[in-house]
């Protein structure tokens, strides 16, 4: 598969992903016009969609019907869209730009972002509950496998624990980092905050699509890989990258004296850091014969791409 077709279908999908967001949300009169206008504004926003395109790639990988995962899909980028809104607010990064557009709490205020970061969360969990709609105890057992993963992934241990330590590895006056975060603990972090809702992508997509033990343990492992590489490239961009092209605040990371993988290992070791991120990758796919190219391309979008 060349490079054109794994962008057509990445293009695909985020389309087919889209028109999935655009009817899930509750609306008025059942959900108060100023919650459902914030709810809106934040997913809307667009972005990449990442992981709720890898979701549908794992199921595809794996025989599966993508619109089994779709509803998995769509609540995971309503999870991911959850943490933004809440890793936005002052109390967190304190971020004026996201997706290329004022944050929520900057348009909305900080009350109204954080009940919407809420409604977005607990909209994920209903959805993943009611769809597909369906009684067969097979599909039922998945849904509820995936209901676990997906949990687990953004909870306590997951996404939330990572923002957790991030918190706790910056200095309350912004000037440093505190002694607990060595290298060894940044890749804790980053798997938890960033890599987790990754690999549950993933997971879920694969599940929902029917794959086998073998082929989910592989695409899990697999993008546990993909999913630091992501995280090490956005640290990356951060000091290379332009605010325009990220849509977000570039050197901000940085400028508050965040752990970050080029402050620790320098750009050339953090860009070889990815790359062998992506080798192991794509060999723990290739040895479970799940090395499918849509897979494998946007493992390489994710460390190749400019924002």
């Amino acid at each position: 598969m060349t490079a054109e077709t794994v962008a057509a279908y990445i293009r695909d999908r985020r389309a087919d992903v889209e028109a999935a967001l655009d009817s899930i949300l509750p609306a008025p009169p059942d959900c108060p016009p100023p919650l459902a206008d914030a709810m809106r504004y934040s997913l809307s926003a667009g972005g990449k969609r990442l992981r709720p395109i890898l979701c549908l790639a794992s199921a595809d990988a794996v025989g599966g019907r993508r619109a089994d995962a779709m509803p998995a899909a769509c609540a995971i980028e309503l999870i991911h869209t959850f943490s933004l809104v809440h890793d936005d607010l002052p109390a967190m990064d304190n971020d004026t730009m996201r997706r290329g557009r004022p944050t929520l709490h900057v348009v909305a205020g900080e009350g109204m972002a954080i009940l919407a970061g809420d409604g977005l969360l607990t909209e994920a969990f209903a959805l993943l509950a009611r769809e597909p709609h369906v009684t067969d105890p097979l599909v039922v057992g998945r849904k509820l496998r995936v209901i676990e993963v997906i949990a687990s992934a953004a909870g306590a241990i997951g996404m939330v624990g990572g923002q957790a330590i991030d918190l706790a590895s910056v200095a309350p006056n912004g000037t440093g980092t505190t002694a607990i975060i060595d290298g060894a603990a940044l890749q804790v972090m980053h798997a938890k905050k960033t890599g987790a809702l990754i690999r549950a992508a993933a997971v879920a997509g694969a599940t929902m699509g029917g794959g086998s033990t073998t082929q989910i343990d592989a695409i899990d492992r697999a993008f546990g890989d993909f999913g630091l590489a992501f995280q090490i490239v956005d640290d990356i961009l951060d000091v290379q990258g332009d605010s325009a092209d990220l849509g977000k605040t570039a050197g901000k990371d940085a400028a508050a004296g965040k752990p970050t993988y080029p402050a620790f290992y320098g750009l050339e070791r953090s860009r070889t850091m990815a790359q062998e991120c992506l080798d192991r990758a794509e060999a723990t796919l290739r040895a479970a014969s799940v090395a499918d190219a849509r897979l494998l391309g946007i493992g390489r979008w994710m460390v190749d791409r400019s924002n």
